[in-house]
């Protein structure tokens, strides 16, 4: 089996909480009682562009929610927004032991908005973990799109059968296989440990 040299990694639902998901999209149409269905017409029309880093907070959050007037402010939104990012401690710690060997390139690959990416990045530190972000605002691509896993082995320039790729859902796992990398779907901490160290790859 080749060495594994690079370890690529989602972000939401594997290091840290998802950002603006389905479930933090409901938590908050809920609390700022904003009718679902009104709101998800729009959200599927523009996710794909505000993911691509092609719409900014405030261009989306105009078209899907200050289209009209509301009874709590834009800036009240955002700061709930921001509010579910949350961290995976043990999660992030690994993580990070992984990094600290120096053994492995860490780099993400990951679907965010640029402002949501940029503020948890900054956040949760992960300027401390990884030496790539192929972000989806970063780079107009998408998730489980095959050019953004063909991007991501580009720019390391290193052959897929020395990647894994760790994801939390199994259909962005597909094209990064198809490709030739190996991959494991997150599903808790001790179940990764043991499948990273079946590859060789240990703090």
């Amino acid at each position: 089996m080749p060495e594994i040299r690079v370890l690529f990694w989602d972000v939401g639902g594997v290091l840290l909480s998802n950002a603006w998901d389905r479930q933090e999209r409901s938590k908050a149409l809920e609390h700022f009682h904003v009718d679902p269905d009104e709101f998800q017409s729009r959200h599927e029309m523009l996710v794909s562009s505000f993911e691509r880093g092609k719409l900014t907070l405030d261009e989306y959050l105009d078209r899907t929610i200050f289209y009209r007037e509301r009874t709590f402010t834009r800036q009240a939104l955002r700061e709930f927004i921001f509010s579910l990012s949350q961290p995976l401690p043990e999660n992030l710690a690994f993580a990070q032991s992984l990094a600290n060997s120096r053994r492995y390139f860490m780099s993400t690959i990951n679907n965010e908005s640029r402002e949501l990416n940029d503020y948890r990045i900054d956040k949760f530190g992960l300027c401390r973990i990884f030496q790539l972000f192929v972000s989806s605002c970063f780079v107009g691509l998408r998730k489980p799109e095959h050019d953004i896993y063909r991007l991501a082995l580009e720019v390391t320039h290193i052959p897929a059968q020395q990647c894994c790729f760790i994801d939390d859902r199994a259909l962005n796992l597909e094209c990064a296989k198809a490709l030739g990398m190996h991959t494991l779907e997150m599903k808790g901490l001790e179940p990764l440990r043991t499948e990273l160290a079946k590859l060789g790859v240990t703090p």
